[in-house]
């Protein structure tokens, strides 16, 4: 199973969130954080935002944030989301019938079983526990950090 990087990047930034829920984060900032384009981070957001996995707040201190707790968002609901297909095989592909097996298959079957344990793994994850070393996260990713009452950037 290899998962595509729309998927990826779309964990990390709901990572950054979680890591920073008091504001919206700034898309340039996010983009900026993981070295890809503001551009790809939109389309992203898309999937993300008609998934309810993101809000957007519009105006000069707009941005994005997680639209519910980090815990209540899985890691299975983002790669759901996220993911076009999970064809680990072709006979998984419903346009692909072309094996002479593909209804009575063992590996056809144990396949899906292995997708089905590898999304239950996912969906007892949430993105609360990937961002759980929050203060680490905002200090990979250069987010402000509050100092004593005074915002400094991370170094």
């Amino acid at each position: 199973m290899r998962l595509t990087q729309q998927t990826n990047y779309a964990v990390r930034t709901l990572m950054y969130c979680a890591a920073n829920p008091d504001k919206p984060s700034k898309v340039a900032e996010v983009a900026a954080s993981f070295g890809m384009s503001e551009t790809h981070l939109f389309k992203i957001m898309k999937v993300l935002v008609d998934a309810d996995l993101m809000k957007t707040i519009r105006g000069r201190n707009g941005g994005i944030m997680l639209p519910r707790p980090a815990d209540q968002i899985t890691v299975g609901e983002v790669v759901r989301a996220t993911e076009e297909a999970f064809i680990l095989a072709e006979c998984f592909d419903s346009g692909r019938q072309d094996c002479p097996l593909v209804n009575h298959c063992g590996f056809n079957s144990v396949l899906h079983k292995a997708l089905q344990a590898f999304l239950a793994v996912l969906d007892d994850c949430t993105i609360a526990e990937l961002a759980e070393n929050r203060h680490s996260i905002r200090h990979l990713l250069q987010i402000d950090l509050e100092d004593n009452g005074a915002t400094v950037a991370a170094h």
